[in-house]
């Protein structure tokens, strides 16, 4: 995997941060979701770095990234701080202005790394999320079954932590079983890196964090930014799953695009095949549908 790929591992004055990096042309930065790492753009990233400078990084609390301490607002693993220690990540590596695709949490840190940073962000991909207070503002019974960690992991601790600790290896066969993808998607040597990542209880404890923000603090920052008009001023491509909940639960309001034209002024998308990780069911296609957004700012 990531043959071609030089690892690094990039500091800032608040975090330590393991990226992979290859390619040229210009700078593009993946962002991976829960229960991921950055391996979920194993298959993807090689076909995008034949045109652009790739690099793929794993988000604080993530991985083989750092784990800062925490505060009781959870400020350090709001998207808001975790978004401007990665611009200032891409900084160190000698970027500072490139594209930025992200899955799931990845697409939060996106989205508020293009509000709040607009002249480092040039484009974003959002992959399979609606914004963070239009989920909370719109849950109900599907969200809480069906995407079961925004609700649980965002308990008090240490609950959520002892209960992650405990079954790293069930959390994963249910993440990878019921959100809509194949089995044979995720090699086996996949699977057991992102179990050993939740065994770590330092990690464990930052993603719960993490978490935690997005009940809370990011909901809060996202609202302000509502009430002002605040939008993402680059082109957004927002693509998800057929076949999972945001293609139907938002159906009466337009769907996804129509929630997401109300949050950027340039948005464009659809649904594509395959569940929640189809970027690893189908890479292919989703390099494809990345390289051609990407390459119309260039």
């Amino acid at each position: 995997m990531f043959t071609g790929f030089e690892a690094e591992t990039v500091r800032t004055a608040e975090c330590t941060y393991f990226v992979r990096v290859a390619g040229s042309g210009p700078p593009l930065l993946h962002l991976h979701g829960f229960p991921e790492t950055h391996l979920m753009w194993r298959d993807v990233a090689p076909i995008l770095a034949e045109t652009f400078t790739v690099v793929c990084a794993d988000l604080r609390g993530y991985g083989q990234s750092g784990c800062p301490a925490s505060s009781p607002d959870h400020l350090p693993y709001s998207k808001r701080v975790m978004a401007s220690d990665l611009v200032h990540a891409m900084e160190q590596l000698g970027y500072e202005r490139f594209a930025v695709a992200g899955h799931d949490r990845g697409g939060r840190v996106g989205y508020r790394m293009a509000l709040d940073h607009p002249g480092s962000v040039s484009r974003l991909a959002v992959l399979d999320i609606l914004p963070t207070a239009t989920v909370w503002d719109r849950a109900d019974v599907r969200l809480t079954l069906g995407f079961w960690p925004w609700s649980l992991l965002a308990q008090p601790e240490p609950l959520p932590e002892r209960l992650v600790d405990g079954a790293a290896e069930a959390i994963i066969a249910n993440a990878i079983d019921q959100w809509g993808s194949r089995n044979e998607a995720f090699p086996s040597e996949v699977r057991e890196a992102y179990v050993d990542a939740l065994r770590d209880p330092s990690h464990v404890h930052a993603i719960c964090e993490e978490y935690r923000a997005a009940a809370s603090i990011d909901r809060d920052h996202d609202a302000a930014d509502e009430k002002v008009g605040n939008k993402v001023s680059c082109p957004v491509l927002a693509l998800w799953s057929a076949e999972g909940g945001l293609q139907n639960w938002h159906a009466d309001e337009g769907g996804p695009l129509k929630l997401w034209q109300t949050w950027a002024d340039n948005v464009s998308g659809g649904p594509v095949a395959g569940g929640h990780f189809f970027p690893e069911e189908f890479p292919r296609d989703t390099a494809v549908a990345l390289q051609e957004f990407m390459e119309h700012g260039h």
